[in-house]
Parts: C-alpha cells; sequence; structure tokens
C-alpha cells in the first residue's frame, strides 16, 4: 500500500468483560466446529463497526476526523446491549457469524451522519441496511455445502443470552493493517460523545 494512503474505518470499543465473553463463545463454537473452515476473530480486537472507509488519502483521513467530531459533538453518550447470536445472509447459511448489539436510535443517527458526510467525500455509501453486530467469525469461501450446513446446525442448537452493556463514550478512526496472521488494528483518532449531565452550548 502507499505511503500516502491508510486502510480504515470508524468503530466504537466495547469494555473488556464484553470481550472477554464474546472471547468464551467463540471457544465454545470453536470445540464444536473444531475442523470446519471458519476464520475466528481476536476478541480482543472485536468492535461495533459504524462506517468502513477502505483506503483513505492522508488529506481525507484530517478530514474524516473533523467529521467524526463533528458527529460525535452533536449527540451524547449512550448504552447498548449485548446479547443472542445471529448469522449473515441467515442462520442456515451462515457466511458471517456474529453477536447481536441492541442500541437506540442515536447510535443509528450518529452512523447516518457519518455515512452522509463521508459520502460527500466520495466514499461509497453501505449497500445494506445497518444491522448492528459484532463480528465472531467468517465462514471460509473454501467451504463445502457440508460444512455451511454444519456452521448453521450449530448455529441454531446455540444459545447466546444477554452479555452485558456497553457505554458508548467515545467514537475512534482506525486504521487496519492486514498480515498473514490477521489485521492489525492502530487508533489513529478519538472523539468523544457529549456527556449526559452537559449541555451542547450552540
Amino acid at each position: 500500500m502507499k505511503k500516502d494512503v491508510v486502510r480504515a474505518f470508524i468503530a466504537i470499543d466495547l469494555p473488556k468483560d464484553v470481550r472477554d465473553s464474546l472471547g468464551e463463545i467463540i471457544n465454545k463454537l470453536k470445540a464444536q466446529l473444531p475442523s470446519t473452515p471458519v476464520r475466528w476473530m481476536d476478541h480482543e480486537k472485536i468492535h461495533l463497526t459504524l462506517k468502513f472507509l477502505g483506503d483513505v488519502s492522508l488529506k481525507n483521513l484530517d478530514i474524516i476526523k473533523r467529521i467524526v467530531k463533528a458527529e460525535t459533538g452533536k449527540r451524547q453518550t449512550m448504552e447498548m446491549g449485548i446479547g443472542g447470536i445471529g448469522a449473515f445472509p441467515k442462520l442456515h447459511h451462515p457466511r458471517v457469524v456474529w453477536v447481536g448489539v441492541e442500541a437506540p436510535s442515536e447510535l443509528d443517527d450518529l452512523r447516518r451522519g457519518i455515512e452522509d458526510a463521508t459520502a460527500r467525500l466520495g466514499y461509497q455509501r453501505d449497500q445494506y441496511g445497518f444491522t448492528p453486530h459484532l463480528t465472531l467469525g467468517r465462514v471460509s469461501r473454501k467451504a463445502s455445502v457440508g460444512d455451511i450446513r454444519r456452521v448453521g446446525e450449530v448455529l441454531h442448537s446455540f444459545s447466546v443470552g444477554y452479555l452485558g452493556a456497553a457505554r458508548v463514550k467515545e467514537v475512534h478512526v482506525y486504521r487496519s493493517d492486514l498480515h498473514p496472521d490477521g489485521a492489525v488494528y492502530t487508533r489513529l483518532f478519538t472523539a468523544p460523545l457529549v456527556e449526559q449531565n452537559r449541555q451542547v452550548v450552540v
């Protein structure tokens, strides 16, 4: 990759107790799917993605930081609940395995504000509607029909209850560097939301 371009995304971090719970779920799924080609996430790296940008020039990166700061400055801190298991495109034909996120409408407002502003910069809008989720693993493209069916059967009988709440206080811009043993994420910028006991001064 060129030195003046970085691969970037915008995301919300999770508290350690939630990440640890996700790690336990991943280990249980691994035990039930020992030889199935699923690329499981490192639970320490799991986050809630608001916008994947792809390749970003350093010039645009400064603009994106200002966009994120402007959008978080309009909104108060919020809480989201973590729990339940699912898959895209559907549970019986899984390609992406995830744990759900129950979030207030303000989170979608925040995401939409970022989406609209980055679209004006020329970044492609997300093709699908926003379904807040935490990715646990991705089924390999080389997986057989039998492999996919097996993952679906395990997920259908696998239960994930309520894992806890996550307080959303900040939004981060991350750099993602791809390596043979997985992606390395580097935090480039952090923008705080407005604390609820403070009023925004206009």
